[in-house]
């Protein structure tokens, strides 16, 4: 038995989780290089958090915002547009201009996430919105705006970053035939290609992401999306997991915690030296707390609302960490490696 795999036993919140023992031997055969990297967990606040190790902000110093409400045209079989569902509605320019300015008074809002659900051909229609955002960057330089791109174009990617957008965020999806079938979209792999390459022509940091499982749970594509992203110099990747309660009953499957193990591992090494982060979105319970332990083990850069044992898995391995109350593709106020165990207070 490893070394790792025996500390891993010795967590009580993992006591009854199942390992890939050989995944793990892989992993800490592979350790000096990962555990070197640290680590930073993330907890936005456009939802509750709480564990006994990490507490979430009570300030909504991180909100997301959706332009369509709870809307989307696409109604794709993994999301139905529920994923909209938490986001604070902003259905007019002025809605958004008066919410961040009264959070940034009262709460101390330090940035914000700009989504919507798309139309049929998976864009979303921000142009409305570029100058409240020229506006609120010009009265608050340092406030942090992430924004979730779906498909554009070159004059669609300058348009943002001309705005003040500091991160923009897409999905790259490897496979036409999960594009059509889960995302009900006639468009190539090309073009989620295409919309990367014009987001990372700018100045703007980009922040692909990759849906684990996206195909019914099952894995088709992902090894082409990273082909795609290895491609770009994009600052990070975020990877997710599908959640099958999203979706209709007995559509999808929920992938094996080691197939996702070995893409977290597939995707350090592939991408070197660049940001490797957990997104928010991957099923609860012991899944996470076991694909929590894998990201740790592989080296991945920051997990979004980490699972209980996340902690004492980073504690286990050697690896320094701290604590964000921000979306996990931007970085506010604080460079990586501040320390083990060093928390982020909702006023940092």
């Amino acid at each position: 038995m490893s070394d790792w795999l025996g500390r891993l036993g010795a967590i009580e919140e993992l006591e009854d989780a199942e390992f890939d023992a050989g995944l793990v031997a892989e992993m800490e055969r592979l350790g000096p290089g990962m555990i070197a990297r640290p680590l930073r967990f993330s907890t936005p606040t456009f939802k509750e958090y709480d564990t006994a190790d990490l507490k979430g902000c009570g300030k909504n110093s991180f909100p997301a915002f959706s332009i369509t409400a709870g809307g989307c045209a696409l109604d794709c079989d993994h999301c139905q547009a529920k994923i909209l569902e938490p986001m604070i509605p902003a259905t007019k320019p002025e809605m958004l201009d008066q919410k961040v300015r009264d959070l940034i008074l009262l709460q101390g809002l330090q940035g914000f996430l700009l989504s919507g659900g798309s139309n049929r051909r998976n864009e979303i229609r921000y142009e409305r919105y570029y100058p409240v955002i020229e506006g609120l960057k010009r009265d608050f330089p340092d406030l942090k705006i992430a924004i979730h791109t779906a498909l554009t174009d070159e004059a669609g990617a300058r348009r943002m970053e001309a705005a003040g957008v500091d991160t923009a965020m897409m999905d790259v999806i490897g496979s036409e035939e999960t594009i059509r079938q889960v995302y009900h979209l006639d468009r190539p792999v090309e073009d989620f290609e295409a919309t990367l390459a014009a987001l990372t022509a700018t100045r703007m940091e980009v922040s692909p992401h990759i849906v684990i499982g996206l195909h019914y749970g099952a894995l088709k594509g992902e090894a082409r999306a990273l082909d795609i992203v290895s491609r770009y110099p994009v600052n990070a990747l975020v990877l997710v997991v599908i959640m099958p309660f999203y979706a209709k009953p007995g559509t999808f499957r929920t992938p094996a915690t080691s197939d996702v193990g070995r893409i977290f591992l597939e995707a350090r090494q592939r991408l070197g030296d660049r940001q490797l982060l957990l997104g928010c979105a991957r099923p609860a319970g012991m899944h996470k707390r076991v694909t929590d332990a894998y990201a740790v083990m592989a080296g991945l850069d920051g997990i979004a609302f980490p699972a209980e044992g996340a902690v004492q898995v980073a504690q286990a391995t050697g690896r320094d960490w701290h604590q964000e109350h921000a979306c996990c593709s931007i970085k506010i106020g604080a460079s990586l490696g501040k320390g083990v165990g060093n928390l982020r207070t909702c006023a940092a």
